[in-house]
């Protein structure tokens, strides 16, 4: 997996000069080439089509996976379970990319332990979220933290009326018609906060690191800060229940592994504006999800939020940077 993404922010710079100087086509990761006789238009609509399409896999795989750690609870804690989550995730990763830790540079460093940190945080928190509130809602509020950066990141009138007409959709969908938990809405709002810290240091990390090395290195980070904590809240559940060892990988694959891998490759084609606004799929894709592996029903304000959150996610391929 070693050198299939895009290099450096160094190495992308220095290949810059030699790039224009030879007829303008620039190598430089997600640039799209923008160089190229084709122009800019075609280069960076393709560009974000595949980046669409990364996006929506990763919230299919990702729902899938929320939907089966769900179905645990009753065996073991939200905090077992999102060690286990983190801890597979970045142990498999590891194993397959085994990056060179002696070769990284202080910011490189830096940049991947703040990833790490927010992988612990947004990990514990979503799955304390999911214990109180229904997984839609959860899903619902966890991205409030992409849309407010979008909606900040916006510099036309495009940009602003798709992040809003996303943000339109999330809220219709994260009114459930009763009150919520206090203690489930501030995991979710903590949730939101490092989601949207995630997208921002994901795609520095991305730009940093050649390959897998800078996703490997902050999962692990997150790893060591998250798998003890779990282990001394949850772990004489995991003790009793041996079998939750096979359900909790199954999970990291399906919501950390997967998930993580498309993102940082859809962060290396489009910026984080569009990325935030089509992770508000995300509650659409869940609530398709419910209906076909637990039978839950909709209503026509799910239909209608749904439909908004789609055409959101539409208008910020068509309208990319």
């Amino acid at each position: 997996m070693r050198g299939s993404g895009g290099r450096g922010a160094e190495e992308g710079s220095g290949r810059r000069g030699g790039a224009e100087g030879s007829g303008g086509r620039s190598a430089a990761p997600g640039s799209g080439g923008r160089g190229d006789a084709q122009g800019p238009g075609k280069s960076d609509g393709r560009a974000a089509r595949v980046a669409a399409g990364l996006v929506l896999a990763q919230i299919v795989s990702l729902q899938f996976g929320s939907a089966l750690a769900k179905g645990t609870y009753g065996q073991v804690g939200p905090t077992a379970l999102a060690g286990m989550r983190l801890g597979f995730a970045a142990l498999v990763l590891w194993v397959v990319v085994r990056p060179r830790l002696a070769r990284l540079t202080a910011a490189q460093w830096w940049a991947a332990a703040g990833l790490g940190v927010v992988f612990a945080g947004m990990n514990a928190a979503y799955f304390q979220a999911i214990r109180h509130l229904p997984l839609g809602v959860a899903a619902t509020l966890e991205l409030l933290g992409p849309l407010a950066l979008a909606l900040a990141l916006s510099r036309r009138a495009a940009h602003l009326l798709s992040g809003l007409l996303a943000l339109a959709g999330v809220l219709l969908l994260a009114v459930p018609g009763g009150a919520l938990p206090g203690v489930g809405v501030v995991a979710g709002a903590a949730a939101a906060l490092c989601r949207a810290g995630y997208v921002v240091l994901n795609q520095r990390v991305g730009r940093l690191f050649p390959g897998w090395d800078g996703l490997t290195v902050a999962l692990g980070i997150g790893a060591c800060l998250l798998v003890p904590v779990a282990a001394a809240v949850d772990g004489r559940s995991v003790v009793a229940h041996p079998a939750l060892l096979g359900t909790g990988f199954l999970v990291a694959l399906l919501s950390s592994l997967i998930p993580y891998s498309l993102d940082m490759l859809a962060l290396r084609r489009i910026g984080a504006r569009t990325f935030g606004v089509l992770l508000a799929l995300g509650p659409a894709v869940g609530a398709g999800v419910g209906f076909v592996v637990l039978g839950e029903r909709l209503g026509l304000r799910e239909y209608g939020a749904m439909a908004l959150v789609v055409a959101a996610g539409a208008w910020s391929v068509r309208t990319a940077e």
